[in-house]
């Protein structure tokens, strides 16, 4: 296959020897053979020794090989991450000059490539070749863009090398294997960083909201390369969600507080979880420690209020029949209204008796009509 300049879709022309099939493929590794029945090794392109060096290189000239198929530039970083090879410097020098043509491939395969990056053993090392050679600033120009410039007057940590870490500290949290959802949502996390920050007199640097802009930057990311609808909503919600735990401060979180956390989570909170505890990266033993505690009284929190209620499916306790029942009225935005108004003391206050939510009930209607 071969790619011109202005078509997404590849010409396919076939090869009359194994020879020449061995020299169209991506990488010397690859590009190794048997024939039967004589069971003769073929290996025209040194792939064995690649092979035992840990080295990714080109059959032919990298030009020759990405031209073929750009997609293979970001083989090679998925390559890397996955078996935890180098890339030969005369193909990074090509990726670098190349980088433009991955606007060919189309966002499917793209999508498909950075999925088996993200998921690999070694994604820093993937991740950090596509930005160094610049494709980054194609496929996932977020990530390269968190490369803020720091000066000695205002002082803020290193936004990209920070992402790195989450990603690799949620990856040390997983428990039943690589979790494409977490491992994006740490990826994405910050990404509304650059959009938001702000000098402040005192000489700090501030990203008020950046968790909201980052959720709708991912949002708009993921649905450009493709991910399914499900997936683009849960890191979404998980970006935006990620600095919810710190806006309660350090305080004793109210059973208000926890209820509301519990349920803006909804089915992501192990995964909300494992991000928070994964975003906090200081140096500082003391602080780390100390958020680590805070965090555990939390999870605590939240596992006695769940023996008390079923937090998992909070709801209100009067349903929508039964509202209508007792203000004897019709399907309607009133019901919706009612709902939301007992969700509410529900959240706020916890689980309440028939007769005591019918009271509250009656209370909010004769206050709405008048």
């Amino acid at each position: 296959e071969a790619y011109d300049r202005t078509s997404r879709k590849p010409e396919v022309s076939y090869g009359d020897s194994i020879e020449e099939d061995l020299v169209r493929r991506d990488f010397t590794v690859n590009a190794m053979a048997v024939a039967l029945p004589e069971k003769r090794f073929i290996d025209p392109h040194g792939g064995l020794k690649d092979l035992a060096e840990r080295v990714l290189r080109t059959p032919g000239t990298p030009e020759t090989s990405f031209s073929d198929d750009p997609l293979r530039m970001m083989r090679a970083a998925r390559f890397a991450a996955q078996l935890d090879f180098e890339v030969a410097p005369e193909v990074v020098a090509a990726m670098k000059d190349m980088a433009g043509r991955i606007e060919i491939v189309s966002a499917e395969r793209i999508r498909d490539e950075l999925n088996k990056l993200i998921l690999s053993p070694h994604p820093r090392k993937g991740l950090s070749l596509l930005v160094d050679t610049g494709i980054a600033s194609y496929v996932l120009p977020e990530l390269p863009a968190l490369h803020l410039e720091r000066d000695e007057h205002h002082r803020h940590k290193d936004v990209y090398e920070h992402t790195l870490i989450v990603l690799e500290q949620a990856m040390a949290l997983e428990e039943d294997g690589p979790d494409l959802t977490l491992r994006l949502a740490a990826l994405l996390h910050d990404i509304g960083k650059p959009r938001t920050r702000r000098f402040e007199k005192d000489g700090r640097v501030s990203f008020h909201h950046h968790e909201v802009v980052g959720a709708k930057m991912a949002k708009k990311r993921l649905t450009a390369l493709k991910y399914p609808n499900d997936l683009v909503k849960d890191v979404s919600r998980l970006v935006e969600l990620h600095l919810r735990f710190h806006g309660y401060g350090t305080g004793e979180w109210t059973d208000s507080a926890v209820r509301r956390y519990v349920r803006d989570a909804g089915p992501l909170l192990s995964r909300l979880h494992k991000l928070t505890r994964s975003d906090c990266t200081t140096r500082n033993r003391r602080k780390a420690a100390a958020l680590s505690r805070a965090y555990d009284q939390l999870e605590e929190r939240i596992a006695q209020l769940q023996e008390k209620e079923e937090l998992d499916s909070i709801r209100p306790d009067l349903d929508g029949n039964q509202i209508m029942e007792i203000l004897g009225i019709k399907p309607g935005p009133e019901v919706g209204k009612a709902y939301k108004h007992l969700l509410e003391l529900r959240l706020e206050n916890g689980p309440m008796e028939h007769d005591e939510a019918v009271k509250a009930l009656k209370e909010w209607w004769a206050a709405q009509q008048g």
